[in-house]
């Protein structure tokens, strides 16, 4: 079965209120096993629009990233980052070779 990803690209308007979203998604993050991949590093955007900051979490599947991202607890953050920033955000199945 594919691992599934979460791409998000993000504009924080006001760091110190995002940090919050940041120590509250840690709840959602390991009660579903996501892994972080990219979290905010250096980009070069060569192609098209993006935001400043990337972010890739990896899950053990669709289903995981979907129920994660439904939970309560993950909903609940989100409700914090959601007056500090803007995002995009896509769950994607990921390809097995």
């Amino acid at each position: 079965m594919p691992r599934a990803y979460w791409v998000a690209h993000v504009d924080v308007r006001d760091p110190d209120a995002y940090e919050r979203y940041r120590t509250a998604n840690a709840a959602a993050f390991r009660k579903y096993g996501a892994r972080f991949l990219v979290r905010g590093g250096a980009q070069d955007v060569r192609e098209g629009a993006s935001r400043a900051r990337t972010v890739v979490l990896e899950f053990a599947d669709l289903a995981t990233a979907r129920a994660c991202y439904d939970s309560p607890e993950y909903q609940a953050a989100k409700a914090l980052r959601d007056p500090v920033s803007d995002a995009d955000l896509v769950i994607v199945e990921g390809w097995e070779a």
